[in-house]
Formats: structure tokens, sequence, C-alpha cells
């Protein structure tokens, strides 16, 4: 549907070509699902912009003479020959240094906040069960909570007591507790309310997810630790050279457009190359 509304939205005669090599319509419209935009419009833009890259890789491949062997990846998908010509085309002619462990280090102290172990926190929680699917069950584990909630905040020593008797998850055993938990573990809106407790409190509403309302308690938050060089220095020097290779890609198509024709499209923005 999206697709179909911005190629409506342009002006009938808007063909976009590269060196005279028209891109169709309907490829074009099939490429909008790869661009997600605020308006099919900009959708429509971004996927033609993609098309003409594509295509100026295509035509200089082919005048150079470059073919590549198709490769497939690990869902079993093979490449075209021109996707493999593409690939080679800029394998071979865009030179990307790799970054030494000077260059890592360097990062690495620069930025050593973004190198740390996440937070564990220690919790328990009250789970009502319910299925957002069951208007009924959904309210009425609603309330149950809600009043739960409310006795606990003159009783907080009550909490295992309650989620041994009133609990529906299985941590109600051990009195609600749950462990350690790190990000990632929990669903974002619990994730959310626990995060945001200070250790020993109960979140002031019940939180609703997937799974029904559940009253939560932090017990305990254990800080992450800043983990060494020696550990993360693969993951640098990864995204370092992807983000040299990233721009030197950039530079080498916008050289290759500055001594191309194309029409129909604005080629200002290089970056939107999709080899694969």
């Amino acid at each position: 549907m999206q697709s179909a509304t911005a190629q409506s939205a342009l002006p009938r005669g808007a063909g976009v070509r590269v060196n005279g090599t028209a891109i169709p319509r309907d490829l074009i419209a099939r490429e909008v699902q790869h661009h997600p935009a605020r308006t099919p419009i900009e959708a429509w833009k971004a996927a033609a912009r993609a098309l003409a890259v594509r295509e100026l890789l295509v035509q200089e491949a082919r005048r150079l003479g470059v073919v590549g062997e198709p490769a497939e990846d690990d869902e079993g998908r093979r490449e075209t020959a021109e996707e493999a010509a593409v690939r080679e085309l800029v394998e071979r002619e865009v030179r990307v240094p790799t970054a030494d462990e000077n260059t890592c280090r360097r990062y690495y102290e620069q930025n050593r906040g973004r190198f740390r172990s996440g937070d564990i926190y220690e919790a328990a929680h009250i789970l009502f069960a319910a299925s957002r699917d069951d208007a009924q069950a959904y309210a009425k584990a609603r309330d149950e909570a809600a009043a739960v909630l409310a006795e606990l905040r003159d009783r907080p020593e009550c909490f295992a007591e309650y989620a041994e008797s009133r609990s529906d998850c299985p941590s109600a055993n051990q009195g609600g507790n749950l462990g350690q938990i790190g990000p990632g573990q929990t669903t974002p809106e619990f994730e959310r309310a626990l995060f945001a407790l200070d250790p020993g409190t109960i979140a002031l509403e019940p939180v609703a997810t997937r799974y029904g309302f559940h009253i939560v308690r932090l017990d305990r938050r254990i800080e992450g630790r800043e983990l060494p060089f020696e550990l993360v220095a693969a993951r640098i020097a990864e995204y370092l050279n992807e983000s040299v290779r990233r721009r030197a890609t950039a530079q080498y198509i916008a050289r290759l457009a500055g001594a191309a024709r194309i029409e129909g499209v604005e080629f200002a923005t290089p970056e939107v190359l999709r080899v694969n």
C-alpha cells in the first residue's frame, strides 16, 4: 500500500535514469519496503536513490570487466551475478585501512563508558496472570494487583507471604524471588519499572506486561564493571573497520556519481548503498 501511494504521488514524467539507463517504476515500488520513512514519498525517493547507486556500480563493474562468484548466506539465499559483481567491485576498488592496536586503544580510552558490563538486579515480584485478549480477566487482574499493592504499602514486610499465596508465577515458592536479572532478560515494561527503583522499594503502580500485572520489588543493584581493553579489542577493531569501510565506500560512490549523468533523483547521499 505504501509503495502504491508513493508511486502515485510522483509526477508521471519523473523517470530515474543513470547514464541513460532507466530504472523501472515497478522496481522502485518493490524496493520501497526496504526504506521505511515518515512519508510514502520519502520512502520512494530513498528507494530510487538506492537503486540508482546500485545501477551506477553495476555499470562500473561492467566497464572494468569485474565479475564475482555469487555467495550464499547462512539462510541459503544466493547472490545474483550482478550483486556478486558489485561486491567484488567494492572490495577491489575501495581501499580500507585496518585499525591497528594503537588506534583501538585510543578509541577505548576516549569511550570507556561504553565498555561496561550491565548492572545486575536482584528482584522479586507478584504476578497476577491474565491475557490482554481477555478484557474481563485482564481488568480483574489489574484490580487484584492494585488491592494487594495497597496493602503492601502499609505492610511491605509481608511481600513474600503475599507472593506465596497470590502470585501466579513459579517464583511464588521462593516468596516471589526472581534471583539476579540483567538487561534484556525481562519484558521491556518490567525492565523499565525495575531499573527505575531504588533498592529496597516497591513500584508505586502494578506493572502491565503481556503476562498480566506485576507488583515489582527491587532488593539489590549490583553495579556493572568496566571491561578491560583485551576483552573488547576485537569488537572495537570491527566497529572502526566497518565505519572506515562505509565512509570510503560512500566517497567512492560520490566520485562515480560526479562523473555520471543521473536524472530523476537527488544523489547527495551515497551512503544509501546496499551491495547485498
